[in-house]
């Protein structure tokens, strides 16, 4: 049985909320699923993505795909990387080492993009207020 973690859309007309779950890859898309592994809201700014490390480690060991945004979701949540050290065959130590190292590089170009929309947002207004001083 081929299995795949992916979303499985819930929520009311034109307000999604997505569960992450593990299903077999046969089964429709809000269909049967094995076991349900996180929650994505994408409405939310920013998106709330709520994964159990543990069981999508378990997972993609046992050779589940995961479909394009999960492994997107995954790898924004740090499970990606933590499962590439662990096959390395690291330690415990320098597991967290690693998953720290990346943590703070990834909040770092959190904060940057954040100074870049802010800064641009503050050049479109000075624009706006200078083609209304030429009219």
């Amino acid at each position: 049985m081929a299995v795949k973690l992916r979303l499985r859309r819930m929520g009311k007309k034109k307000q999604p909320i997505y569960k992450v779950v593990a299903a077999d890859a046969r089964s429709p898309r809000d269909g049967k699923f094995i076991e349900s592994i996180g929650l994505y809201n994408p409405l939310t700014d920013p998106s709330i993505v709520e994964i159990k490390e543990d069981r999508a480690l378990y997972w993609l060991d046992k050779g589940a795909q995961p479909t394009n945004t999960v492994k997107s979701l995954l790898r924004q949540k740090g499970i990606i990387l933590k499962r590439e050290l662990i096959r390395k065959g690291l330690s415990e130590e320098e597991i967290k080492q690693g998953l720290e190292n990346w943590e703070n590089l990834h909040q770092a170009k959190i904060k940057s993009v954040a100074l870049k929309e802010e800064k641009s947002d503050e050049n479109v207004q000075k624009g706006n207020i200078e083609q209304e001083i030429e009219i």
